[in-house]
């Protein structure tokens, strides 16, 4: 989940960016920036930072495994490899 303090505070600078002519009515035009940014990130198929460390740490794991399996087999090939 995108955190709503981004989204408001980048709603915030779209606002402060606004012409002085068009302010008067800033308060729309951050609430209109608001509700266009959180349907676009909607869209975005996103993780939180939570659920990325879980996933790396389970690559990490499964990556040690692959690496400890594949040392494994390599010693069974040299110890049923006909010695000459």
């Amino acid at each position: 989940m995108i955190d709503l303090n981004h989204i408001d505070e980048l709603a915030r600078r779209l606002s402060d960016l606004v012409p002085p002519g068009l302010r008067e009515s800033r308060e729309e035009l951050q609430a209109t920036f608001k509700s266009a940014l959180q349907a676009g990130l909607s869209k975005l198929d996103l993780v939180t930072r939570e659920e990325f460390e879980v996933q790396r740490a389970v690559l990490l794991r499964t990556r040690e495994k692959l690496d400890a399996l594949e040392q494994a087999v390599a010693a069974l090939e040299n110890r049923s490899a006909p010695n000459p």
